[in-house]
């Protein structure tokens, strides 16, 4: 699984990895401009990545200012722990601790026996770019087009001005903000999809039998 691009913080116990990105919205006309400069530069995303990612509610969760995801990802799956920390900026910084899943169904299911129940899920299509030692990501979900850059705040300036992105739209707003806005409520969770027909929360998509 690809690790997000962090940096340390000493908190008042322990070493605190923090996640630093910036998301932008792009339309389809921007995509193809901020991949072509990419392609430019002689780089290649990597393989398509098609996530089921479920936000859970419970406990402290249910306090604001953190949020409990499980993804699944072309077969594999990773449960994250977010805080969101303050910021005056469009540069986003949090808390991010997380770990592999080897059987997401039964980690459900422990979630489940803890209390914690599915609030939101939201389907998205995922292409990972390096730039500059930069993480670039180029995210389709049902409801629009996203980009993000994760590296320190500097160099998330840097990359802006190679890609020409510095005056794209930045969005403050999280993917389970969004999702909250723009999904529909089936069954009290709120999803986004890229299909109609509803699925049990939380639980894989099954592919179709071929004969």
């Amino acid at each position: 699984a690809n690790v997000p691009v962090i940096f340390l913080a000493q908190s008042k116990n322990q070493i605190m990895p923090i996640e630093v990105e910036k998301k932008y919205r792009l339309n389809q006309k921007q995509r193809q401009a901020i991949e072509r400069r990419m392609r430019d530069r002689s780089l290649s995303p990597s393989e398509l990545e098609h996530e089921e990612n479920t936000i859970y509610r419970g406990g402290r969760l249910n306090l604001g200012g953190c949020a409990l995801r499980l993804r699944r990802v072309n077969g594999l799956a990773i449960l994250t722990f977010k805080r969101r920390l303050p910021s005056k900026s469009a540069i986003k910084y949090q808390q991010e601790e997380e770990v592999n899943v080897g059987n997401p169904d039964a980690m459900a299911a422990i979630l489940d026996s803890l209390g914690f129940q599915p609030a939101l899920v939201y389907e998205k299509r995922r292409t990972r770019w390096k730039v500059d030692n930069a993480k670039v990501v180029i995210d389709e979900l049902p409801f629009g087009l996203f980009m993000e850059i994760e590296a320190p705040a500097k160099k998330i300036k840097r990359v802006e001005k190679l890609l020409e992105a510095d005056s794209l739209p930045a969005v403050i707003e999280t993917y389970p903000t969004l999702t909250a806005r723009f999904g529909k409520d089936r069954k009290g969770v709120i999803e986004a999809r890229f299909v109609s027909e509803a699925r049990p929360s939380g639980r894989a998509r099954k592919k179709p039998n071929r004969r």
